[in-house]
């Protein structure tokens, strides 16, 4: 996601993961729904284009344009729809940010990197599949590790606590702020900023409407 004359052409490619369907709308593992849903009402995008690969929406935000895509495939297939989303708009890896859950981060805490491994999740072995490359950006919104007696996808697929809920949702919430950031003024200062330190919280927002 450079900044350059033929990169700015072309939209920046905003992928949040997640799994289809009402009854994985609130779990863990659809942090980057919840994170495309609330840039989208942001930038009053309307995620109105369904394909049986991705929802998409196109618009702008921070004056930059941006294609905001929730993947249809399930998690552990988002590759197929960055496939999808290469062939229609014509993009390269570089175009492209993930943003996704992370066990290894706190709830509530976000990493925002230009590349990186896949890690442990499937989701991005997919992609990084698709891609051919590790070189695109990526976003971590932390929801923790699983609970004693509780396996790793059962901890992805169910619905954090009251209190944890509103942990992640800081975190969603931070890596908006971020998004815009980036969009604004590159991976560096948006690094900077948020992968260190205290992140912005709504209550933040709300004391300086106040």
């Amino acid at each position: 996601m450079a900044r350059g004359t033929d990169q700015e052409r072309r939209p920046a490619v905003l992928v949040g993961l997640g799994n289809p369907g009402h009854v994985y709308s609130k779990s863990r593992h659809n942090a980057g729904f919840q994170c495309i849903r609330r840039l989208a009402k942001e930038g009053s995008i309307r995620l109105s284009r369904q394909s049986a690969k991705a929802t998409v929406g196109e618009g702008a935000l921070a004056g930059r344009p941006v294609v905001l895509a929730m993947p249809q495939t399930y998690v552990n297939a988002s590759g197929e729809a960055v496939a999808y989303l290469i062939d229609r708009y014509r993009l390269l890896p570089e175009d492209f940010l993930v943003i996704y859950d992370d066990m290894d981060l706190p709830p509530g805490r976000i990493r925002l990197r230009r590349r990186g491994s896949a890690g442990g999740h499937n989701g991005m072995k997919s992609i990084v599949q698709a891609l051919g490359t590790l070189d695109f950006g990526r976003l971590r919104i932390g929801v923790g590790r699983p609970g004693a007696g509780e396996s790793d996808v059962e901890h992805v697929l169910g619905k954090p606590g009251p209190q944890e809920s509103e942990e992640v949702d800081r975190g969603v919430y931070a890596a908006v702020h971020a998004v815009r950031c980036l969009l604004q003024e590159g991976y560096d200062a948006a690094m900077n900023r948020y992968n260190t330190g205290p992140q912005p919280t709504p209550d933040d927002e709300r004391s300086r409407r106040q």
